[in-house]
């Protein structure tokens, strides 16, 4: 049997970490944009994890995120069983 890299595997192949902030902006009412401007984050990067494409995540990036969501990284972010 052939032996799988990281590198031949798809990108959520590689984990099972899953993002929770399309729920945490729908219960507080704010769109992307709006945590964007307020936690100092490009749309960019948000969207990136929103969509589960992110390979990493800084930690003062983790910190704004849940300043402004008032939430926990556990709230933001779950791992998901196989």
């Amino acid at each position: 049997m052939k032996r799988r890299t990281a590198q031949s595997l798809e990108p959520e192949e590689l984990h099972a970490v899953e993002v929770h902030l399309d729920k945490l902006l729908a219960d507080r009412g704010m769109t992307l944009t709006e945590l964007a401007e307020r936690a100092n984050v490009s749309v960019v990067n948000l969207s990136v994890l929103k969509n589960g494409r992110a390979r990493a995540v800084r930690f003062s990036t983790l910190t704004a995120i849940c300043r402004v969501l008032m939430c926990q990284p556990g709230d933001l972010l779950s791992v998901r069983e196989n």
